[in-house]
């Protein structure tokens, strides 16, 4: 099969019905399960200490909100990964492994940026760190990947 070919089929699976379904579900999925855990993970961060109410909720808002795009991008890779759009049912070995390693890769790189380039977040010192990066973050997407896929194959 050639590369316009493949890109074809991408494409047409891409713009289905189905996929359209199941990209909204894994998304509405993160959305939950990210709140979840930006709340609990919400102390290890000096907004939490230094931040006021209305600061506080922004930042929940935002960092839950970019974890459902970096969720429904790792979707998305998932699918090229698999040429499946229902990847978390029919090849959840791959297309997982494709959504954590996408989410563990940006979330150092969003990490590092925001905590050391620009400083737009800072860490307590009660944040376990792993190379610098925070632990909570990147367990973050080792956990809700799989749950996304679990509450998938469930539906």
């Amino acid at each position: 099969m050639n590369s316009d070919s493949n890109l074809l089929r991408i494409a047409r699976i891409a713009l289905s019905k189905e996929f359209i379904r199941n990209v909204a579900a894994w998304a509405g999925l993160a959305f939950a399960l990210n709140l979840v855990w930006e709340i609990g993970q919400l102390s290890l961060y000096t907004i939490f200490s230094a931040g006021t109410p209305r600061e506080i909720a922004f930042a929940l808002a935002h960092c839950t909100a970019g974890d459902v795009l970096i969720a429904v991008s790792s979707f998305v890779l998932g699918l090229l990964a698999t040429r499946r759009h229902d990847w978390p049912i029919s090849r959840p070995l791959l297309g997982g492994a494709v959504a954590i390693l996408s989410g563990l890769a940006y979330t150092v790189f969003s990490e590092w940026r925001n905590v050391y380039q620009t400083g737009s977040w800072s860490y307590t010192p009660a944040m376990p760190l792993l190379f610098g990066i925070g632990l909570a973050p990147l367990l973050q997407w080792i956990v809700i990947p799989p749950l996304c896929i679990a509450g998938m194959r469930k539906r």
